[in-house]
C-alpha cells in the first residue's frame, strides 16, 4: 500500500526529478584548451577567456558567485557583478553594512566563481580581500548606472523590509534622488579587491576529459607583482 506520508514518498517518481534528469549540458561544440600554451599569469588568461566568452555570446559574462564566511565560519554565497580585473586583483563592490560587508570585515577572505556555459568554462579565484579607498569607492559608484546609484542610496541592503509597498516607496524615492543628484554620496558603498592566491581555469570536454589548470601564487610574492606563479594541472 502506498504511503501518503511525503517523507516516505519515492522522490525518484517526482516530476521535478524527471525534469532535472532531462537537462543536458554543453549541447554545443566546445573550444579546446592546451594548458601548455597558457600565459605565465592568471590575469592574462582570464582577460583572454573573458573576451572569448563575450565573443561566444555568453549572457552576463561579468556575473560571478562571491563566497564568504560568517562569524561562525559558515559559508555564504551570492551572485554579483565583476567591476574590474587588474594587477591588484578581481574587483567588486557592495555596502560595508551589508551581510557580505560584515562578513568580510570579520573574515577578509573570499572565493569567486565564474561559469560560462557557452564554452563549457569555469574560473575560480581565492584569496584575501582588501577595501579600496573612499575615493575609489565613490568613483566606482558614480561610474555606474542611475539604477545602481538608486539601489546604493537606499542604504539598507540585507536588512528586513516591512512590505513590498515600503520597498517600492523607498526605491522610487532613491531613484528620484539619483536622477536629481547624480553625484549623491552613499557613504557605506565600498569597492573591494580579491587579491588572488589561487586561480583555477576549467575547460569542459564532452567526453569528460576536462582540463583544470591552477595558478598558485608562490610564497613571498603578492598582488601587483605580476609574477611568482606556479602552474599545476589537476585531475578533473
Amino acid at each position: 500500500m502506498r504511503s501518503n506520508d511525503p517523507m516516505t514518498e519515492d522522490i525518484s517518481q517526482h516530476p521535478f526529478r524527471d525534469l532535472l534528469h532531462a537537462q543536458r549540458v554543453w549541447d554545443t561544440e566546445l573550444p579546446s584548451f592546451d594548458p601548455e600554451t597558457a600565459p605565465a599569469t592568471p590575469l592574462a588568461l582570464f582577460h583572454a577567456w573573458f573576451a572569448e566568452a563575450v565573443a561566444a555570446g555568453q549572457p552576463e559574462p561579468h556575473a560571478m558567485a562571491l563566497a564568504t564566511a560568517d562569524a561562525k565560519g559558515l559559508p555564504d554565497v551570492r551572485t554579483l557583478l565583476l567591476h574590474d580585473a587588474d594587477q591588484r586583483g578581481w574587483h567588486f563592490a557592495s555596502h560595508a553594512t551589508s551581510a557580505k560587508g560584515h562578513q568580510l570585515a570579520a573574515r577578509p577572505h573570499a572565493a569567486l566563481g565564474f561559469y560560462w556555459p557557452a564554452q563549457g568554462r569555469q574560473v575560480r579565484v581565492r584569496g584575501p580581500v582588501v577595501r579600496c579607498t573612499p575615493a575609489e569607492s565613490h568613483a566606482d559608484l558614480h561610474a555606474r548606472s542611475t539604477g545602481a546609484l538608486a539601489a546604493a542610496l537606499t542604504g539598507a541592503q540585507s536588512q528586513v523590509v516591512g512590505s513590498v509597498a515600503e520597498l517600492h516607496r523607498t526605491a522610487d524615492a532613491a531613484w528620484d534622488r539619483a536622477v536629481a543628484e547624480p553625484d549623491a554620496e552613499a557613504p557605506t558603498w565600498t569597492r573591494y579587491v580579491v587579491e588572488p592566491a589561487e586561480v583555477e581555469f576549467f575547460q569542459g570536454d564532452a567526453r569528460r576529459r576536462h582540463i583544470r589548470l591552477r595558478y598558485r601564487r608562490d610564497a613571498g610574492t603578492g598582488a601587483g607583482s605580476g609574477g611568482g606563479w606556479t602552474r599545476e594541472l589537476l585531475w578533473p
